[in-house]
């Protein structure tokens, strides 16, 4: 995936039970094929994904290169079988309400959201303000 040229799925779509796990396959593909451009792999939010399915991301790197979508919901469906539904509850809501946790990182997310939208006081969670950024959530 060319990530210089198109923006990974958002944080909020669900795959096997749990969030980000499309949008990082999309930015592990294009951090293998070199176009990741300003995203980061793994980030924060990817970091909690990848801790949950127990696997290094080099190894879920190579893995979406391999692998078809299908293929992996699969194999991170099996790796998180014996998972309960409070746990993906649990992730979901830590990536889903994750907001900036110190005042550096506070003050960038307000300048970031006021350059796209300064309207947009109702957002206030990471994944929010990459939906906004990425064009996915209508203007107030």
């Amino acid at each position: 995936m060319d990530l210089t040229r198109a923006y990974p799925r958002s944080p909020k779509i669900k795959m096997a039970g749990l969030v980000q796990l499309a949008r990082m396959i999309d930015k592990a593909r294009a951090y293998k094929e070199n176009q990741i451009a300003d995203y980061i792999y793994p980030c924060p939010l990817d970091k909690i994904i990848l801790n949950f399915l127990r696997i290094d991301s080099d190894v879920f790197a190579n893995k979406a290169m391999e692998c078809k979508d299908e293929e992996i919901r699969e194999w991170a469906k099996d790796i998180l079988k014996n998972k309960r539904d409070e746990e993906f509850e649990f992730i979901n809501n830590q990536i889903l309400e994750r907001s900036p946790d110190s005042e550096d990182r506070l003050k960038y997310f307000y300048e970031t959201r006021d350059r796209i939208d300064p309207t947009r006081t109702d957002i206030n969670t990471w994944v929010d303000l990459l939906d906004l950024e990425e064009g996915r959530l209508p203007p107030n």
